[in-house]
């Protein structure tokens, strides 16, 4: 509850809310900004972004100005041929903003703004009229004011206090929601319309929209980031103009996340729509794709949230190693080079998707890699935190796995081979000591020769550790004897010098 307290009561308000008709209501003069001016979204860890070009001059005179929200007429009730007016009317309806955090303040004009988003969405969605090139751009200016908005300070930023676990913080909700939904759903519909002419809508759903689209990604509400996941993903599909700018802005907001903030709320949402567009990409892959695996996928697992995005994460990885198994040594190494430490919870999730991404590897990559990548696995398997080690003795259940150790095994079993010894001889849990018993079994089972040789070589080397710690031990003792004697041969020296 302090949160949302505090949430609200630092976020800035616009000098457009409440009765105040916005800077973009369509016809409504304004003094501080032209006609190319956009609404700029902002934060308080982001800067402004550049105005886009000036758009094109409708085409069909707009509608005078209007002081209030007032109910308009029904599209179905007027003659085709004055639909585009209402339109546009409709539109300027839409250009108030109100505050929602008081629900008894302007609620007549709040439910008019409702019904009235409501017949718009209906009427992009029926296609019964075609929409002009100026009601499309009054459109666009209309849905700017709405979502392009400042977004509120995370509690952190608002307390001072160190960020919570984003697992257990309650998310913010947008309080004007219900507006805000159907402007979502009417940006959404006009760009999966078949009516919308791509050359047409381009001018209007340029660069610096996309730029404004992606910065509100970082809302704390998950609603929102469900609508602008969809929409931006359906503006990739349609316009390809724009598919290397989203891929290149994409990669900034990661780059960012990275290395300076750590801190984002749609990480996931991101990776979702990347885990579509990596689907998709042609074979043999560019090497554009292939250094946006190395610089941003990989590094990806650095972050300590990677627990709300893993899943995504993990699925955009394998789709990378099923597109080209020769990236199959890459990704392991990466995992590798990112491995947690102390971070148990992390570690687990590593393990899950090192499985993935092993069933996708071939033979010959797993060669390249398996020496570095059992001598971590054999570090999992003696792990004091019973999910590790569970987790990483769980890998012999995959058969795809097993193939790949059986057809190496000369290498892996003398990596591994200590490991599952010391589980069996000094593991605390039960179910790791009878998996263990298990896998020990599997190779004595798949190479007998092989297994009697390790466990020669085991026993030796346990053997000469116990002979250099015996004389470790005695030359701890051969010292402790020394200055005990020196210690006492001081005493009689000292004693003798008294007495005489």
């Amino acid at each position: 509850m302090f949160k949302k307290i505090m949430k609200g009561g630092h976020r800035k308000p616009s000098k457009s809310e409440a009765n105040e008709p916005s800077s973009y209501g369509i016809g409504l003069p304004d003094n501080r900004s032209g006609p190319g001016s956009n609404v700029v979204v902002s934060h308080a860890s982001r800067g402004a972004l550049v105005n886009s070009s000036p758009l094109p001059v409708a085409a069909t005179p707009p509608p005078p100005p209007i002081g209030s929200v007032e109910p308009l007429p029904l599209f179905r009730d007027v003659p085709v041929s004055e639909r585009q007016t209402l339109f546009l009317r409709k539109l300027q309806n839409c250009c108030f903003l109100f505050d929602f955090t008081d629900t008894i303040k302007n609620a007549r004009e709040k439910e008019i703004k409702r019904q009235t988003l409501l017949e718009l969405v209906d009427f992009i969605q029926s296609g019964s009229s075609k929409v002009s090139e100026s009601c499309q751009e009054e459109m666009i200016k209309m849905i700017s004011v709405n979502i392009f908005r400042s977004l509120p300070p995370a509690s952190h930023e608002n307390t001072g206090q160190e960020p919570a676990d984003p697992e257990e913080e309650e998310p913010y909700l947008e309080p004007s929601w219900p507006h805000l939904q159907l402007v979502y759903e009417l940006l959404l519909r006009y760009v999966v319309s078949t009516d919308t002419d791509t050359k047409v809508a381009k001018r209007y759903i340029d660069h610096s929209f996309v730029l404004k689209l992606l910065d509100l990604f970082d809302s704390e509400d998950p609603r929102e980031r469900e609508y602008l996941k969809t929409i931006l993903h359906r503006i990739y599909g349609k316009f390809m103009v724009h598919r290397p700018f989203i891929r290149k802005a994409i990669n900034n907001i990661f780059y960012r996340f990275i290395y300076e903030t750590e801190r984002h709320s749609g990480i996931g949402e991101l990776l979702e729509i990347l885990g579509s567009i990596i689907n998709g990409f042609a074979l043999p892959m560019k090497e554009e794709h292939k250094l946006f695996l190395i610089r941003v996928l990989i590094p990806l697992h650095k972050p300590k949230p990677i627990v709300v995005y893993h899943q995504q994460l993990s699925y955009c990885i394998v789709q990378f190693v099923e597109k080209d198994y020769k990236l199959a040594d890459t990704v392991i190494r990466g995992l590798l080079k990112y491995w947690p430490v102390t971070n148990c919870a992390k570690e687990n999730l590593f393990l899950g998707e090192l499985e993935e991404v092993l069933e996708a590897t071939q033979p010959v990559e797993f060669q390249r890699c398996m020496v570095p990548l059992f001598q971590q696995i054999g570090r999992c398997l003696t792990s004091s935190h019973f999910q590790v080690a569970e987790r990483a003795l769980f890998l012999w259940n995959n058969e795809h796995i097993v193939g790949l150790i059986a057809q190496n095994r000369s290498v892996i079993l003398p990596i591994i081979y200590p490991a599952l010894e010391k589980n069996i001889q000094s593991h605390w849990n039960q179910a790791v000591h009878g998996l263990t018993t298990n896998i020990k079994k599997m190779f004595m089972e798949m190479d007998p020769e092989l297994f009697e040789e390790c466990q020669r070589q085991y026993e030796e080397k346990q053997l000469k550790s116990k002979e250099v710690e015996e004389q470790r031990q005695y030359k701890w003792k051969r010292l402790a004897e020394a200055a005990a004697e020196r210690d006492g041969g001081g005493e009689e020296e000292e004693d003798h010098m008294i007495t005489s």
